[in-house]
């Protein structure tokens, strides 16, 4: 990509959640970000001005959905609001990570589909597309009437590995749910796949299986979200008591939230592979998570939408 793109057309605005990935994507593109105050009010209420003329332009706003996650969501939608009374022509979200994706189907009665909620705030702000980094559930995508392009991390993270040269890797499936993103890191690495079969509650199974050969290897755990980190600890635990020789764990969003960074540090983990499409606050950046960035990719991806090439590849 070259380090100058001369258009004025298109503008990269950033909020707060993660103010230093905009900054490596607009690098990447070769553009400054575009000119905007986002403050509160003395009552918390969200204030943004855009300071530049975004008239006609093609506009793409740098937003995970992240810790506080209602706060970025209502940054999001009034930016939106600001952008389409401005005029500007399209109005592209870049939404790293997804908050409340989680929440995609009613597992229990009375329960809320999230997901679909945030989706039509979205659309009904007037946001004209969406990007996202490994949405939670990629159906999700239906929730929404607009295009929406779901880029994947994976091969950043395959990248990374590929480069350690580690020996007799397997990658594992935390859970059945996960398989197919196991199988895309596996086909990357050329290694098989084990699977976690797990028995009870999401987070506290009360019998873990392992479906798959491990003995004598290195595997490898690959999950979307790492949120208190509950899985990965006993999934790595089963692993080295079945026989693996070593355990590393990946992830693309690290939300680590409660007691994430101890589960981490005390699991036989030797390490953990996290990408920046969620802000690392300085007490999280322990010496176990090594950070990948996805400002690459993304920028990419706004590339060739903005030039109407084809962004396909970049989902698998």
């Amino acid at each position: 990509m070259s380090t100058s793109y001369h258009n004025s057309n298109l503008k990269v605005f950033a909020l707060n959640s993660n103010l230093a990935l905009a900054e490596e994507i607009a690098k990447e593109i070769g553009i400054d970000l575009g000119k905007s105050a986002v403050k509160t009010f003395s009552d918390g209420e969200v204030q943004i001005n855009i300071e530049e003329s975004i008239r006609g332009c093609d506009v793409y706003v740098i937003q995970s959905t992240s810790e506080p996650v209602n706060n970025h969501i209502m940054e999001l939608l009034i930016m939106i609001d600001a952008l389409k009374r401005a005029s500007a022509k399209t109005i592209n979200l870049v939404i790293p990570y997804f908050g409340y994706a989680r929440q995609d189907r009613k597992a229990r009665a009375r329960e809320p589909i999230t997901a679909k909620l945030v989706a039509d705030l979205i659309q009904k702000a007037g946001a004209t597309r969406v990007i996202s980094i490994d949405l939670h559930a990629p159906q999700a995508q239906g929730f929404f009437n607009i295009p929406v392009d779901p880029v994947t991390a994976v091969p950043i993270i395959s990248d990374y590995l590929a480069e350690k040269n580690l020996e007799d890797i397997v990658v594992v499936s935390p859970d059945h749910g996960s398989v197919s993103r196991a199988r895309q890191l596996a086909d990357l690495l050329k290694a098989p796949i084990a699977i976690i079969d797990r028995r009870g509650p999401r987070e506290n199974a009360s019998s873990i299986n392992i479906v798959g050969d491990i003995k004598g290897k290195t595997t490898i755990i690959i999950d979307d979200i790492i949120d208190t980190g509950r899985r990965i600890t006993s999934a790595s635990k089963a692993l080295i008591e079945n026989g693996a020789k070593e355990v590393y764990a990946c992830t693309t969003h690290p939300v680590l939230s409660g007691l994430a960074l101890s589960n981490v540090q005390n699991a036989p983990i030797k390490e953990l592979i996290v990408t920046n499409s969620i802000e690392l606050s300085e007490e999280k950046r322990i010496d176990k998570i090594t950070q990948l960035t996805v400002a690459p990719v993304v920028a990419e991806a706004i590339v060739r939408l903005y030039e109407q090439q084809s962004v396909s590849s970049l989902y698998i």
